[in-house]
């Protein structure tokens, strides 16, 4: 049977994490395993990574490959180095006491080497951090400035509306006061008696009607009366000669009296 150190995946869509199992190479990548060596999780960086190391000497020693990127990983946690120092141990090549030392120094030289790996992307971050915040007061401090200049737009805009209304306030104030002054103002007395003069002018040049219509004779207005019409009649002229003035003036006094 061949057995292999793989990973198996978990995890949601695009944030994974894996299992570092020994497993049968014929089995599903997420099916059965044989024994579970640690974790592995890529979405953090540095990636953590949770190993057994001996236990993954053993395996290893037995005869189990990993695949490759398991090899990686395990290269990267010190296990490839711990199995070649255990396989000088059984050479005669040294002592297990000096293999221990040996890899004490690697995994302390691995870890300084991964704290300063982690300081600088610190750094680096905090230095991201400040260049976005300084870009954002910027950003902040030219819309401050935008919206400075906008409003002292608006309220020279606003200003000059109102002078605007005022000038014509004034104005229709100035007129009103003008109409309400020739109102009120008093008639000259001397313009007063010319246009009454010429009016009067006027009536005794063009008479009215009534005036030009012709004085009806009171005397043919009012009937005479039989007595009247007697000594008219027997006082008339014979015809062709004129009638006398005094008929005239006799019959006038009749009629008066």
């Amino acid at each position: 049977m061949s057995v292999k150190i793989r990973l198996q995946r978990f995890g949601r869509k695009g944030r994974p994490i894996y299992h570092i199992v020994v497993a049968d190479a014929r089995a599903p990548r997420d099916g059965r395993y044989i024994a579970r060596l640690g974790s592995y999780n890529p979405n953090t960086n540095p990636a953590t990574i949770d190993l057994s190391v001996d236990d993954t000497v053993q395996w290893i020693r037995n005869g189990v490959q990993p695949t490759d990127t398991c090899r990686a990983i395990l290269s990267y946690k010190g296990v490839m180095m711990k199995k070649h120092l255990q396989d000088g141990v059984v050479k005669g090549a040294f002592s297990q006491e000096e293999a221990e030392n040996r890899f004490g120094a690697w995994l302390q030289s691995k870890e300084e080497r991964i704290e300063a790996k982690k300081s600088r992307l610190k750094a680096a971050g905090d230095e991201r951090r400040k260049a976005r915040m300084a870009a954002e007061s910027k950003i902040n401090q030219e819309r401050a400035a935008a919206l400075i200049a906008k409003k002292s737009a608006l309220a020279a805009e606003l200003e000059a509306v109102a002078r605007a209304a005022a000038s014509e306030a004034a104005v229709g104030e100035h007129e009103l006061a003008v109409d309400e002054t020739s109102v009120d103002a008093p008639v000259d007395e001397t313009t007063a008696v010319a246009g009454h003069a010429a009016t009067e002018e006027d009536s005794d040049t063009e008479p009215s009607p009534v005036d030009s219509a012709p004085e009806v004779n009171e005397t043919t207005a009012e009937a005479p009366s039989d007595d009247v019409t007697h000594i008219v009649s027997d006082e008339t002229p014979s015809a062709g000669e004129p009638a006398s003035d005094d008929a005239t003036g006799e019959l006038t006094t009749e009629e008066q009296a």
